[in-house]
C-alpha cells in the first residue's frame, strides 16, 4: 500500500536466528500482545482450528511452533493428547500449557513417519525459511487420513477492510507492540506477511505437499485465514 514502507526483512540465511531471538525477547509479553492486538479475536481463532480437526478424543495432535502454549491447552480442552514442537527456547520456557514440548526445528521434526494424527500452527508459517518445506514435513508425521489446521494473517477481500487492515497492521501494530515490548519484533511481525503467498498458492501447495483436500477458510471479515487439509 502507498505510504506504507516495511523495514526490511531478514535475509534468508539469517531468517532462522533471527525470527528465534526475536521470540525470545518478546516471549514474556507475547500472550498478552496477542490478546491486545487481536482485540482477542485470536482466542476464538484458535478454537475454530482445533475444532476443524474433528479428530476423535484422544487423537496425538503437534503443535508445531508452539510458543507459549495456546494450541496446546485447545488441544487438550479438546481431549487431545497434545505435544509442542518449537525452536525457541525462551517461548519454551514461558510455555505453560502442561503439554511434553520438544525444541526442534519444525522443518526436520525429531517424529517418525506416519505417527501423529494431526498437526497445528498458529500464526508461524510466515516466519519459516521454507513454507513447501514446512508443508511436507506436516505430512510426513501425519497419518493417512490425518488432518492439519493452519492459522495464519489473512488480508480481506474488500478494498475499504484491506486498506484498513493493512493501516492498522503497519502503522498501529508497530506502535503498541513497541510501548509494551519490542518495537522492532513488532515492525517485522506484520511486515513478515510479505513472505506468504496469496490463499489460492498456499492451497496448491498444500495439496502438492500431501493434502489434495486443501481450502483456506477467512476468519475476522479476512483478517486471519485457517488453512485445512486431510492427509491422502
Amino acid at each position: 500500500m502507498a505510504g506504507l514502507t516495511p523495514p526490511p526483512l531478514p535475509a534468508p540465511d539469517t531468517k532462522a536466528r533471527a525470527v528465534e531471538a526475536m521470540f525470545d525477547r518478546i516471549a514474556p509479553r507475547y500472550d498478552r500482545l496477542n490478546r491486545i492486538l487481536t482485540f482477542g479475536l485470536d482466542v476464538g481463532w484458535r478454537r475454530r482450528a482445533v475444532a476443524s480437526l474433528a479428530l476423535p478424543r484422544g487423537a496425538r495432535v503437534l503443535d508445531l511452533a508452539c510458543g507459549t502454549g495456546d494450541l496446546c491447552r485447545e488441544l487438550s480442552r479438546a481431549g487431545y493428547r497434545a505435544a509442542g514442537v518449537d525452536y525457541a527456547a525462551g517461548m519454551l520456557a514461558h510455555n505453560r500449557s502442561g503439554a511434553p514440548l520438544i525444541r526442534a526445528d519444525i522443518l526436520a521434526l525429531p517424529v517418525a513417519a506416519g505417527t501423529v494424527d494431526g498437526a497445528v500452527c498458529g500464526f508461524a508459517l510466515r516466519n519459516v525459511v521454507d513454507i513447501a518445506g514446512c508443508l511436507a514435513e506436516m505430512a510426513r508425521v501425519v497419518r493417512r487420513d490425518g488432518r492439519i489446521a493452519v492459522l495464519e494473517v489473512g488480508e480481506p477481500h474488500r478494498a475499504l477492510l484491506r486498506r484498513g487492515h493493512a493501516l492498522y497492521l503497519h502503522r498501529v501494530v508497530p506502535v503498541i507492540g513497541g510501548l509494551l515490548a519490542d518495537r522492532a519484533a513488532y515492525r517485522y511481525l506484520p511486515a513478515s506477511t510479505s513472505y506468504l503467498p496469496p490463499a489460492g498458492e498456499l492451497e496448491a501447495m498444500m495439496a502438492e505437499a500431501g493434502f489434495p483436500d486443501a481450502r483456506c477458510v477467512a476468519l475476522g471479515a479476512g483478517a486471519a485465514q485457517l488453512l485445512l487439509g486431510t492427509r491422502r
